[in-house]
């Protein structure tokens, strides 16, 4: 069933349900008020007969004028006394049948007479605190009851109306409301026959804003798959193009070990050598790309508690020894902690200390900030520096600031893409300050989320 169908339908049910509920409500209200007015009306004819007869003294009590004054064609009046009526008035021998019931106390019923309803009302008289006889009244309520039969057909009339309108209008409603909704589904379907990304245009009509905001949020997933695909596009051309020239050197190299490297020495030794250092960048590059492949995981974070001041002194130490070069480290505190992947953490520095070591024959300083809004990194060096005009492309996949001094340096090109995911999966920031001649400052902030 279609979700117009079932929105009619749920609609046109609560409606049913709810215009029966207030019929229902309606009629006996109707009944009940009209009843106590016509109760109300042979209490007043009552009061006044007993009115009459105490002015008299209780005398006159069987005097016809008595009954006749307050008669009307549809009703029916006596008086009683012990067991006998000694004064009536009244053509309807159906009232006048009605038994009596002589009480000591006020009563009134609607009954039911050859299908008509009969209001019958028994009043007692009393004369210096004795019973003296007792009054009936009875009225047929046909014209009442002429009455409600016109209010239950203007209740049919009406409450048939209100359906069909609420079919005819929700399944209306439900259309533009379905509308684009059917649309974003035509717009899948040729998404998946084409295999083209489309996107969902909104026709003018006063959309509601929850539509409104569906058919944008589908538009900025098919903006967010297209940038996908084109960043997917432009990585699988980057990479080919970056696997590529090392395959050629080792092809060309082993092609040339074939021909003279078994008789010449010198042209063996060299075609080894440049075999292994393609081969070790090859491998460098192979890693980076599957580290990029693994951050989008959703699992790819362990997070821990751990101190960044023993993480920065401990990796400076490692790569001060091993490149023999002099990296100084500034912090503030003795501990500062976060909330992170460690490993990942140690990774970025990693990655931005050792460009800072490949650009730069001064010593680096990495500082360690501890703030209120969280914690601040920063790797500096004094080195050549980065053109201002690049400073937005650095965190790109296999961008080069220069293809030379990048081949120089034996990197992938994946190294601060994969820093910049490490920032953005902790949900940090980075900024790039650097001069040509003056070298550059990387500086990252990390929430703290202790």
């Amino acid at each position: 069933m279609t979700l117009r169908s079932r929105f009619t339908l749920f609609t046109v049910f609560w409606l049913i349900f709810i215009l029966i509920l207030y019929n229902i409500f309606v009629y006996f209200f109707v009944i009940r008020v009209t009843t106590r007015g016509e109760q109300q009306l042979l209490t007043s004819k009552a009061d006044l007969v007993i009115e009459s007869l105490r002015k008299r003294g209780m005398q006159g009590l069987d005097e016809p004028k008595l009954l006749s004054d307050m008669y009307n064609y549809n009703e029916m009046m006596r008086i009683i006394v012990g067991e006998q009526v000694v004064n009536k008035v009244g053509t309807d021998e159906e009232l006048l049948s009605i038994p009596s019931q002589s009480q000591v106390y006020n009563y009134s019923d609607t009954m039911q007479i050859n299908g008509q309803r009969v209001l019958f009302l028994s009043k007692p008289i009393f004369d210096q605190g004795r019973m003296v006889g007792t009054i009936e009244a009875a009225r047929r309520l046909t014209v009442l009851d002429s009455y409600l039969q016109i209010l239950v057909g203007a209740l049919t009339v009406t409450s048939i109306g209100a359906v069909v309108f609420a079919i005819f209008g929700t399944y209306w409603f439900t259309s533009r409301l379905t509308g684009p909704i059917g649309q974003m589904v035509q717009t899948m379907r040729e998404i998946d026959r084409s295999g083209k990304l489309y996107r969902v245009k909104l026709n003018g009509r006063e959309e509601s804003v929850e539509l409104q905001q569906m058919v944008r949020a589908f538009n900025q997933m098919i903006d967010r798959l297209d940038r996908t695909i084109e960043s997917q596009k432009h990585f699988v051309a980057d990479a080919s193009h970056e696997l590529k020239t090392p395959l050629t050197v080792i092809s060309s190299y082993a092609d040339m070990m074939k021909r003279w490297g078994r008789d010449n020495a010198a042209i063996r030794d060299e075609a080894i050598e440049a075999i292994a250092r393609e081969t070790e960048r090859l491998q460098n590059l192979i890693r980076s790309m599957l580290t990029l492949a693994e951050a989008e995981q959703d699992n790819w974070l362990n997070v821990s508690r751990f101190d960044v001041v023993s993480v920065v002194r401990e990796l400076s130490e490692v790569l001060g020894k091993t490149f023999e070069r002099n990296i100084r480290v500034h912090s503030d505190q003795h501990f500062v902690y976060m909330r992170g992947d460690k490993e990942k953490i140690r990774q970025l520095l990693l990655i931005l200390i050792d460009n800072a070591l490949k650009y730069s024959k001064e010593p680096i300083d990495v500082r360690v900030r501890n703030q209120k809004n969280g914690i601040k990194l920063e790797v500096t060096d004094y080195g050549i520096g980065v053109p201002e005009s690049e400073i937005p492309n650095m965190f790109q996949r296999f961008y080069r600031v220069d293809e030379a001094r990048h081949r120089s340096t034996g990197g992938s090109g994946l190294g601060l893409s994969i820093a910049k995911k490490i920032i953005d999966v902790h949900e940090g920031s980075v900024e790039v300050y650097s001069k040509p001649g003056n070298g550059t400052t990387i500086s990252i902030q990390l929430p703290r989320k202790i």
